[in-house]
């Protein structure tokens, strides 16, 4: 029988900020489409709960920070030792040190900048290198990377203009990797979330922010974790075969015409 297109069957995909929030919720659509998962978080007891629940059959640990060059190259290695290679990667880990422009300090800037920009294009480059190996070896051809990116990096926010220039940063990853990995069919593309029920949102989500955000987006809600882990599956599977060095929002309509 054929495999279904939007199924990630004995693919592996490296998620990085895997643990908790959206990471864990693509983390739970790899494993229900098929797919095997190296899951990266600097957590460590949320990642041990998440192999307890999982279980290892699928599921590779890896702990560290982003921010650590070493960390990409590591655990892509691992997922070849484990699971034969990688055909995926999620560049998922975030933080958040807010504060206002003319407040924020040198540290407040670089750990975001760190983490969001540096900590994806360590992970990009690292799969990369691996994709590209084993396509001129001739094992495979091809694989598919989605960055994750923010409407703060198309728009602007208030409060948090390391957030908004590191998730901006992103989008420039996503264009040029597209453009120089295409011709070995390693697709890139960039998924933007607007304000989902995570812990990072909580502030946003508040009594303060809640109706004048809301009032923004056309379906009048805040988006779920499950339901925008999908679209990142989708770009990550066979369905998505030509799609690539693309910016796709999945925020309720809230950068419509952008």
């Amino acid at each position: 029988m054929q495999t279904p297109q939007f199924s990630l069957q004995d693919r592996t995909v490296l998620v990085t900020g895997a643990a908790q929030g959206i990471g864990r919720a693509i983390v739970d659509q790899v494993l229900a489409t098929g797919g095997n998962v190296v899951a990266v978080d600097l957590n460590t007891g949320k990642l041990q709960a998440l192999l307890d629940e999982v279980g290892p059959s699928r599921l590779l640990l890896q702990e560290g920070s982003v921010a650590d060059p070493a960390l990409a190259e590591q655990a892509v290695s691992a997922g070849v030792r484990q699971f034969g290679g990688v055909e995926g990667l999620v560049n998922n880990a975030g933080i958040t040190r807010p504060a206002m422009i003319d407040k924020m300090t040198a540290s407040e800037w670089q750990q975001v900048i760190d983490v969001h920009l540096s900590g994806s294009f360590y992970f990009l480059q690292a799969v990369g290198r691996h994709l590209i190996a084993r396509a001129k070896a001739g094992e495979a051809h091809g694989g598919a990377i989605v960055n994750i990116s923010s409407d703060a990096g198309r728009r602007g926010t208030i409060g948090q203009i390391n957030y908004s220039a590191a998730k901006a940063g992103v989008l420039g990853l996503t264009m040029s990797a597209a453009r120089e990995w295409g011709r070995h069919q390693i697709r890139v593309n960039t998924v933007g979330f607007g304000v989902v029920e995570t812990p990072m949102t909580e502030t946003i989500r508040g009594e303060k922010f809640a109706d004048t955000y809301k009032a923004q987006i056309p379906l009048g809600r805040w988006a779920q974790a499950d339901e925008v882990a999908r679209p990142v599956c989708f770009l990550l599977s066979g369905a998505a075969s030509y799609i690539n060095g693309q910016h796709i929002s999945v925020n309720g309509g809230y950068t419509i015409g952008m």
